[in-house]
């Protein structure tokens, strides 16, 4: 599929310049809003035993944490078209320190649902919405490689975060943890002051307006308030392609997060000593950071280019099949094995996860295309690890967890794959038609044009007659 047109916003985006510095804030605001989730994980279990909770109960603190980060998308797209991404990160950031001092105080499970899950959630919304927003906006040609290397932010701070949370754990207790984890939070809103506004470089088209900036506010103001209306827009859902995205992608992110969440206890649960189970985080999350970038180089590639939603599938089959080998890992050797591989193919997905929408939706309409996608897959995030705690609960056996998260997202990928080949068959036979209808109209308006020409020269041809016959006579007369 071709790269979305250049010009969509009026002008051809920037490719370089600060972008690279807006890239870094996205890094930064991206790494905290995925990695935090999977992070938290390390405290489970003592939270658990602080508030006797069980499995499933535990689990709901990721699932309201990422739903809400998902869920609050429409809303953080809203707000970055009417304000831009700059006010809307550094809001963000504020949130998620307030959410997890504010938690550090909890004595009930349901006190840590709405602090974390659901204040942190939002903020980490408006981080990662407007991340992604305004990297649109700067990259184009460069834009899988821009993504790519924002988007290892999430590998970047998970492996980092999962060894400081298990020293914070061990020296400061999971409370006093949440209180130094809400401090280095706050870094969001340094993040945020990097992603400096574009609309006076792109909104305006000519290049000689640019120094008109009354005129410039003036078209600004008004497409940034068109555009404030737009909060869900519900039209996607006839979109062919959109449509085959959102289903597999629904499908990966059910069984995407709760492998990471448990990939500590169930470490511990063989044996593993406590450390050396946070240890397989950051193993995970070190992988991932090379990954990340390198399958934006991967998919910035002539060949792979014009091929990303394939590329997209078999990184969903490769991540979902390294799920269902899992439970044959059961010595610390092969966890590490498990780990490295499991970085590889969530590296590769979530490089890929909005470079692929923006394949399909293009610049202009990603914003609102984004928002639609993360409410529509809160649901999936919600359920995903409570479900998979709950058959620990069931069964007191983590395999059943790995084997139904490793099941769902293999057959979200081989799904993805069928139907991006009817979807390309069915957009080139659709093409055809298109041409076969525009040739037939240009035949007939050519034979319309004809008919019409002829039909103007034939009374020409009468009056050159008629002035001949008048002009006969007095020819005569003069002989």
């Amino acid at each position: 599929m071709p790269p979305a047109p250049a010009d969509v916003l009026g002008s051809k985006p920037l490719d370089g310049g600060w972008g690279w510095m807006v890239v870094i804030g996205a890094h930064i605001s991206i790494g905290f809003a995925y990695s935090t989730p999977k992070a938290l994980s390390i405290f489970f279990k003592d939270i658990q035993e602080d508030l006797q909770a069980g499995y499933s109960e535990i689990a709901w603190i990721s699932s309201i944490m990422l739903a809400a980060m998902y869920a609050g998308g429409p809303v953080s797209s809203m707000l970055v078209n009417r304000f831009g991404s700059r006010p809307v990160v550094i809001m963000g950031g504020l949130m998620c320190g307030v959410s997890m001092v504010t938690a550090s105080f909890g004595s009930s499970i349901a006190y840590l649902y709405f602090c974390i899950g659901v204040i942190g959630g939002c903020g980490l919304a408006f981080n990662l919405n407007a991340s992604l927003t305004i990297i649109s906006k700067y990259f184009l040609a460069r834009r899988p490689l821009a993504n790519g290397l924002a988007m290892a932010g999430s590998p970047v701070f998970l492996c980092f975060l999962a060894p400081l949370n298990q020293y914070l754990l061990g020296t400061y207790g999971w409370r006093g943890s949440l209180l130094i984890l809400g401090g280095l939070m706050l870094n969001c809103c340094v993040a945020g002051a990097l992603m400096r506004p574009v609309c006076k470089t792109l909104a305006c088209a000519p290049q000689q307006n640019v120094d008109r900036p009354n005129k410039c506010k003036t078209k600004i103001k008004g497409s940034c308030m068109k555009n404030t209306k737009k909060f869900v827009d519900l039209s996607f859902f006839r979109d062919r392609g959109f449509v085959i995205y959102l289903i597999g992608n629904v499908m990966f992110i059910f069984g995407a997060y709760a492998p990471i969440v448990f990939l500590s206890t169930y470490a511990v649960s063989q044996g593993v000593e406590k450390y050396s189970a946070a240890y397989l985080l950051s193993i995970m999350g070190f992988v991932d950071m090379f990954v990340r970038p390198g399958t934006g180089l991967v998919a910035n590639s002539k060949w792979i280019r014009p091929r990303i939603q394939y590329f997209f599938s078999f990184a969903m089959v490769f991540n979902g099949t390294c799920h269902l080998l899992c439970p044959l890992m059961r010595s610390y050797t092969l966890l590490v094995v498990y780990a490295v591989f499991f970085g590889v193919g969530f590296g590769m997905v979530f490089a890929l996860i909005f470079e692929c929408l923006m394949d399909l939706m293009g610049n202009q309409r990603f914003p609102s295309a984004v928002g639609l996608v993360t409410i529509v897959e809160c649901f999936p995030m919600l359920l995903g690890p409570p479900a998979a705690g709950l058959l620990v609960d069931i069964f007191g056996d983590y395999k059943y967890l790995f084997l139904m998260c490793g099941s769902v997202i293999t057959t979200g990928g081989l799904f993805l794959f069928v139907m991006n080949i009817y979807n390309y068959h069915m957009l080139e036979k659709e093409k055809r038609a298109k041409d076969r209808e525009r040739n037939q109209t240009n035949i007939e308006n050519q034979e319309q044009m004809s008919i019409s020409a002829a039909e103007m020269e034939q009374p020409e041809a009468e009056e050159t007659e008629m002035s001949a016959a008048q002009q006969d006579p007095e020819s005569a007369e003069t002989k």
